[in-house]
């Protein structure tokens, strides 16, 4: 299955993300708890796929995100945010985002969005 890391600034979503992850059979790479971290550690690991919280402190999910596909940009990177974030979203996925997720999250919309991303038929 696939490699995943998982990027946000609370301890309790990067467990319960962490958990959704290992329980639909995939392997969690590593965690980050803002933007830098996640780039650093994306140099590191070339996840497969990468779930990232918008709202960070130090580097923001959108800096990161720019970043991370600025240097490479093949990457699946799925944001997720609160409802209030909307706006925010949309920026995300012009920017190269190939999904997003919306809190609160439910176990079946992650894994959901997961498949999807993570199909190569959707993005040949």
């Amino acid at each position: 299955m696939a490699q995943i890391m998982i990027v946000d600034d609370s301890p309790i979503m990067r467990r319960n993300l962490r958990k959704i992850v290992i329980d639909a059979g995939h392997t969690v790479v590593a965690e980050a708890q803002n933007g830098q971290e996640a780039y650093d550690l994306y140099m590191k690991f070339m996840p497969d796929l990468t779930t990232m919280d918008i709202t960070m402190p130090i580097v923001n999910g959108i800096d990161a995100l720019k970043n991370i596909l600025n240097d490479f940009p093949g990457a699946r990177i799925i944001m997720i945010s609160g409802l209030e974030q909307k706006q925010t979203v949309y920026q995300a996925i012009e920017l190269g985002a190939k999904h997003y997720i919306i809190k609160p999250i439910t176990i079946d919309k992650v894994i959901s969005v997961i498949n999807e991303v993570l199909d190569p038929e959707n993005y040949e």
